[in-house]
């Protein structure tokens, strides 16, 4: 239950609650929300984080004297089991017999990242045979031109490739075709330097980039049929495929972090920490499970 970024506690079972990497938590309440609405007499908070340990008085915390928490700068190594005991009376209204009441309080806290956006391509050009020297010479100059498009934005083309295809049609006859495929990413050489500017997480300055990439890629293309006429004069013999251009968003996650729907269902688009026993070495959407020595922490790298 959320309202006035507080997150209420549940006695009957514990709370999932995921805080960006970098941002403070919103605060955690060591009481339901129904008994939030009641009187309490005398109450007492005790919260305990991931290790054991108290949390009274440590740096990274901000701990209200209403039992209120927050975790402030959050980071993988932050997430894990947050509880809380509260403590407090109950009074007889006739007899003014005092009872102590205990309740307890669990909130599984997990970091989380943006996932990291990039944009897979597909076109195809029509070429006078497969076995032409000028395909291979166009598809090294359009390379060159797509990247050229976006340096400006630490973008890069990655993962490019073609095939030539001969296809045979009922109107057409027999005619060949590059089916040209490519990634527009948004790491190129020097994108570390551009995030290092920014104060906050990288993936909102990434994902900016990259889809203002994508956008220009896509204008390129609108405008091929021009470029083809008056630019490209040394390959006049491949022309673009009209409507041939698609573009399909493609997700990844930082090492340490992935994408769990069942385990996270209410952040099933998020990055979310690594939980211990898995791991994720590279940017791939899934964590992995380890199968020898456990990985006890959040946001393991490698079993080890």
């Amino acid at each position: 239950l959320i309202g006035k970024n507080e997150i209420y506690g549940d006695t009957r079972h514990e709370v999932n609650v995921y805080v960006k990497v970098f941002t403070n938590s919103p605060f955690l309440v060591c009481m339901d929300l129904a008994l939030s609405q009641e009187r309490i007499i005398d109450p007492s908070y005790l919260w305990v984080g991931p290790d054991g340990r108290d949390l009274e008085g440590q740096r990274y915390v901000n701990l209200t004297e209403t039992g209120k928490l927050m975790m402030m700068g959050f980071s993988e190594s932050m997430s894990g089991a947050y509880t809380c005991t509260l403590s407090h009376k109950v009074i007889e209204t006739t007899t003014q017999e005092e009872t102590e009441m205990v309740e307890a309080y669990k909130f599984m806290v997990y970091a989380y990242r943006e996932a990291d956006h990039a944009y897979q391509v597909s076109v195809r050009f029509t070429t006078m045979h497969c076995k032409l020297k000028t395909n291979g010479l166009f598809f090294r100059k359009l390379n060159q031109i797509l990247n050229s498009t976006i340096s400006h934005l630490t973008c890069h083309i990655k993962e490019s490739s073609y095939k030539c295809h001969s296809i045979m049609t009922p109107k057409n006859g027999l005619h060949h075709e590059l089916f040209v495929n490519f990634q527009v990413n948004p790491f190129a050489p020097g994108w570390e330097e551009v995030c290092h500017k920014v104060p906050y997480d990288c993936e909102d300055v990434t994902n900016k980039r990259v889809r203002q990439a994508a956008e220009r890629i896509g204008k390129f293309f609108h405008q091929l049929r021009h470029i083809l006429k008056y630019e490209i004069h040394v390959v006049p013999t491949i022309q673009y495929v009209d409507n041939s251009f698609a573009m399909t968003p493609i997700n990844s996650c930082r090492p340490g972090f992935g994408k769990n729907h069942h385990t996270h269902q209410n952040c099933a688009s998020c990055c979310v920490v690594c939980g211990p026993g898995t791991y994720s070495p590279n940017d791939e959407v899934m964590c992995r499970t380890c199968a020898g020595p456990q990985a006890r922490m959040y946001g393991a790298k490698s079993c080890y």
